[in-house]
């Protein structure tokens, strides 16, 4: 089966609100909304396995990063509002995922922790992957088998683009139903309080992504200032530039939510086949 969802989804602590002291619970409730949207839609089309590019798991100098282990588990927030997941990797889909990338000339490697044996092994479950399961397919009493794929910055933007034609190959090679989440929050310097500063680039960039979304074309995310970039200390370009191989030009996407309510922007989209 081809890949039959995809979104954009954010992956800021402050989406999930059973993880938040009560003082926080009004931020980003735009968000918030969104993501429950998104679940609605993830559920409707029905997936077998889930894909989540995420920028916060292992970071491989010179290589993608699949993960093998046979299990992925976090947590998020403290004390009684410290929630957890614990979910099944879909072995099968990795592997797959992992020798597509390779065929395709793209550095990658299979990654497990813990346990010698990776059948049996349990991988950390990083927020960029939690936040968004959270929401899709994460909390089911039968938890959605899901992969984990970390991109590579050292790599060029058209390994990306490709890397995402691999993932999507190797979906449909499967015979599952397969779900896509690009993990992304946007410019991180909208808040001269904020970890990273003030930089009007923040705003540039993430209006342009609102833009692009909006319009469906993510393939001009490839056009877009480094320098940009760089100043708006963005967090999601190379998974979004996978995400548009990965669709091509044959789905629709429709902006559900963006917002900045601390110092990073935060964006919901949804994809569905044309």
């Amino acid at each position: 089966m081809p890949l039959v969802f995809a979104a954009i989804a954010p992956h800021g602590g402050i989406a999930v609100a059973e993880s938040l002291p009560p003082e926080q619970i009004g931020i980003a409730t735009k968000t918030r909304a969104a993501m429950e949207e998104l679940g609605r839609r993830f559920d409707a089309a029905r997936p077998d396995a889930t894909v989540v590019l995420t920028p916060h798991h292992v970071h491989v100098e010179g290589a993608m990063a699949v993960i093998v282990s046979g299990t992925l588990e976090g947590a998020l927030g403290e004390d009684s509002h410290r929630v957890a997941l614990r979910v099944p990797v879909d072995r099968g889909v990795a592997v797959g995922i992992r020798k597509a990338l390779r065929d395709a000339g793209i550095p990658a490697v299979g990654v497990s922790f813990g346990g010698n044996d990776a059948t049996q092994a349990v991988a950390p479950m990083d927020w960029g992957t939690l936040i968004p399961l959270w929401f899709m397919g994460g909390r089911r009493e039968a938890p959605l088998p899901t992969v984990v794929v970390a991109p590579a910055r050292d790599l060029s933007d058209d390994a990306h683009v490709r890397a995402g034609h691999a993932i999507a190959l190797a979906a449909e090679s499967s015979g599952r139903r397969v779900a896509l989440i690009a993990s992304c929050d946007h410019g991180h310097a909208h808040d001269p309080d904020g970890p990273y500063g003030f930089s009007p680039r923040a705003k540039e960039f993430d209006a342009q992504v609102v833009e692009l979304v909006s319009q469906d074309r993510l393939a001009a995310l490839l056009k877009v200032d480094r320098a940009v970039l760089d100043a708006a200390k963005v967090d999601s370009f190379w998974q979004m530039l996978m995400l548009h191989g990965a669709l091509g030009d044959g789905w629709h996407g429709e902006l559900l939510s963006y917002e900045a309510p601390t110092y990073f922007g935060m964006l919901c989209a949804a994809y569905m086949p044309r």
